[in-house]
């Protein structure tokens, strides 16, 4: 068969893979497909080698950036952390009280400190040890990330579980702007988690993303990040509307309820925990059938040689 490429490129067979978009760049009559220089007459219809790749490229990705969203969806969370730090004691150090919005200052510190012990502090040490570069790979940071974020989801959870029980205990369960006897500093473990879900999961997509594609694609791999993320909001907002619509059938309390001390937004945070866990193990199918990565090939290589 011949196949349409473009002059001067080192592609001029596609791979075996997604076989099924080979036909794209199959010329079957090259006086009809192509012009007398030998480019395509109609480019809907004939494609070059080069296009079909990275096209396949980018479908390869694309089960692996969808379990990001979910990751996303959990760190957009973040504004009924301020409702669970407004109706918590706020109050350390006497009378200086943190504002409840600026909780939120925790995911950039832990993200921070993170990044650079894991620059600074932890690789080089794990060199030392190994005697030789030691690092995680893209795909190995986001599947820690994608563990961490449902770790943070399930904190969540079960502060608010006991947020809400103490609101229960004390009989302000009516008051939506009572405040419960339990120190906001409880909020942070699940703000650090976040933020460490960031330092993972958000820097490591972009690093994958832009190795995996090719150059020709560079544009739209430093954008696939930020895309998921926007997705991510909209699909949290569509989870939390569904579930709002879905609890306060009947005439109940919803619970995504106005007043936090009388709604149940532990069981909300159950709910993205499940989602979450699920995400993980697809997230793990994803890799395994994604096989090894462009630099990591090599190395697959080398082993088998080496074992032999």
């Amino acid at each position: 068969m011949l196949y349409h490429h473009k002059n001067g490129s080192t592609l001029v067979f596609p791979s075996e893979k997604m076989r099924f978009l080979n036909k794209a760049c199959i010329i079957h009559d090259p006086e009809q497909d192509l012009t007398p220089d030998g480019r395509a007459k109609n480019p809907w219809n004939l494609c070059t080698v080069d296009q079909v790749e990275d096209l396949k490229a980018l479908l390869k990705v694309i089960p692996i950036w969808l379990s990001g969203i979910v990751t996303f969806i959990n760190i957009n969370q973040t504004s009924f952390s301020v409702l669970q730090a407004s109706s918590m004691d706020r109050k350390i150090m006497g009378n200086f009280e943190i504002p409840a919005g600026s909780f939120g200052i925790f995911n950039i510190i832990s993200m921070i400190l993170w990044v650079a012990f894991y620059d600074q502090v932890l690789l080089p040490i794990a060199a030392r040890i190994n005697g030789k570069p030691v690092y995680l790979t893209a795909r190995q940071r986001m599947g820690i990330g994608t563990f961490i974020s449902f770790l943070s989801v399930v904190v969540t959870a079960t502060v608010e579980c006991i947020r809400l029980s103490l609101a229960f205990k004390e009989g302000i369960s009516d008051d939506p702007e009572a405040i419960v006897h339990m120190s906001a500093l409880w909020l942070l473990p699940q703000y650090c988690l976040i933020g460490l879900t960031l330092g993972l999961s958000a820097i490591a997509q972009n690093e994958f993303f832009i190795s995996e594609l090719p150059r020709s694609m560079s544009s739209m791999a430093s954008t696939l990040c930020g895309v998921g993320i926007s997705l991510g909001c909209l699909v949290a907002s569509f989870i939390m509307s569904t579930i709002d619509d879905f609890t306060k059938r009947g005439g109940g309390e919803s619970w995504i309820s106005t007043n936090i001390n009388k709604g149940h937004y532990d069981y909300y945070f159950w709910v993205l925990s499940g989602l979450s866990l699920a995400n993980f193990f697809f997230f793990l199918i994803c890799c395994w059938t994604y096989g090894p990565c462009r630099g990591e090939e090599g190395n697959v290589n080398d082993e088998e040689v080496s074992l032999r």
